[in-house]
């Protein structure tokens, strides 16, 4: 089919203009699809990620097959490579914005850490506390189940109660396999770090 008939402009117009126009957006929406995908993926929801998936893969065929058939056309290639660095910005946007899932935050602090505790119980986190021994003496480890989205405020929280507390964060692919381990001995290998061992 000539686009550029249907579209009732010239050819010109259509291959160096309309058409990498066309592959960048493209781009632009594939790349964040499959950040999505990948996300959705990996917090076990089949149904969406392959429709996502799917949708991913026709964008990308439609957006290289204009390709292949305009080869002599330079400016569709820096189209695609600009349209595919331009994705992954927005995809990361999306991320930071949807903040999708679960994540577990170690917090390693002084023993007495009763008043974040505290703080903690008073804004209804899930927690758990383990007594360990770092390089520098007796300490606390400290697990708390939560939402991507409360990291932030979390944060705050630690700061404003134990600032010279050490955090680290790492994902979970449900909170109901998270509840399931806390009923259990924690294994030492969750607690794994060069600053600690546990008791």
């Amino acid at each position: 089919m000539d686009f550029a008939a249907v579209l009732g402009i010239s050819q010109e117009v259509f291959e160096f203009v309309l058409l990498p126009l066309i592959i960048f957006l493209a781009r632009i929406i594939d790349v964040p699809l499959n950040t999505l995908r990948v996300i959705y993926m990996l917090q076990g929801k089949r149904g969406l990620s392959t429709a996502l998936g799917f949708l991913e893969a026709l964008i990308w065929l439609i957006a290289i097959s204009q390709i292949m058939q305009h080869l002599s056309n330079p400016i569709s290639y820096v189209a695609y490579a600009g349209g595919f660095a331009a994705g992954i910005y927005v995809g990361m946007g999306i991320e930071e914005k949807l903040a999708i899932g679960n994540i577990v935050i170690r917090i390693i602090t002084q023993r007495n850490a009763s008043k974040l505790l505290k703080a903690l119980k008073s804004k209804d986190y899930k927690f758990t506390e383990v007594e360990a021994h770092g390089s520098k003496g007796e300490v606390s480890v400290i697990f708390v189940i939560a939402g991507r989205k409360q990291l932030h405020s979390l944060e705050t929280l630690i700061k404003e109660n134990n600032p010279k507390a050490f955090m680290t964060v790492e994902g979970v692919k449900s909170v109901k396999e998270f509840d399931e381990m806390m009923e259990a001995p924690i294994p030492k290998s969750f607690l794994k770090s060069p600053f600690l061992k546990v008791k």
